[in-house]
């Protein structure tokens, strides 16, 4: 049965004029990840990023630390929300939350629940994007090939939570524990694709713990 790794992009560049860069820690990540998804011995992996620098970044680090040879297929719809308008269009009241994760969950949260964004681009139709993209890989691998797709955190909170039946609640959690460079992991079968393993990050366990970052 194939194997559809979805894979967070590295840390990027936050406090920089250019947040849609790796950093030093997000490029080692990617490399990171990379040597974990040799370990894997996927099957001719089939390789899809975002259009964003990180992600794409993120995969051809990745690929090469990997060994993959295979060309990078772009796809906007595993692309991420953006996270700096969000908190702006939805600021919390007077006294709530003001740390940089509470404002983006309580941004994200609202944002699930809003039917008529003012900005344009509601949640469930970024939501069914990533869904999309993730129904059209089966028909691609076939059954002797795996794929890799390099995204974020909103994608991979969107995908895995439509598999497991959440609440937008249960959105904004998996959205908030998701490590930078971790892998998650679906297998499509018979019955569907179904979810196995979410943000796997062993590959920065012991030594290299101090690699763990979220934002």
């Amino acid at each position: 049965m194939p194997l559809i790794c979805l894979v967070r992009h590295g840390q990027a560049s936050s406090g920089t004029e250019d947040y849609d860069v790796l950093s030093g820690p997000g490029r080692a990540q990617a490399a990171a990840v990379g040597r974990e998804l040799a370990r894997r011995g996927l099957r001719a992996p089939h390789l899809v990023a975002g259009t964003l620098n990180r992600q794409r970044d993120t995969a051809r680090t990745a690929a090469e630390a990997a060994g993959f040879r295979g060309p990078l297929r772009q796809d906007a719809r595993w692309n991420e929300y953006d996270h700096l308008t969000l908190p702006a269009r939805y600021a919390p009241p007077p006294g709530g939350e003001r740390s940089l994760q509470g404002l983006l969950d309580h941004a994200l949260a609202a944002w699930t629940k809003d039917p008529e964004p003012a900005g344009g681009g509601t949640w469930p139709a970024f939501a069914e994007g990533a869904r999309a993209a993730l129904a059209e890989l089966p028909a691609v691998l076939g059954r002797g090939r795996d794929a890799v797709v390099f995204t974020s955190a909103g994608p991979l909170a969107a995908v895995c939570g439509a598999l497991l039946s959440l609440p937008d609640e249960g959105v904004v959690a998996l959205n908030r524990v998701a490590v930078n460079a971790s892998v998650t992991t679906l297998v499509v079968g018979g019955s569907g694709t179904t979810l196995l393993t979410f943000n796997e990050h062993a590959h920065f366990a012991g030594d290299r713990r101090r690699m763990v970052t979220y934002r």
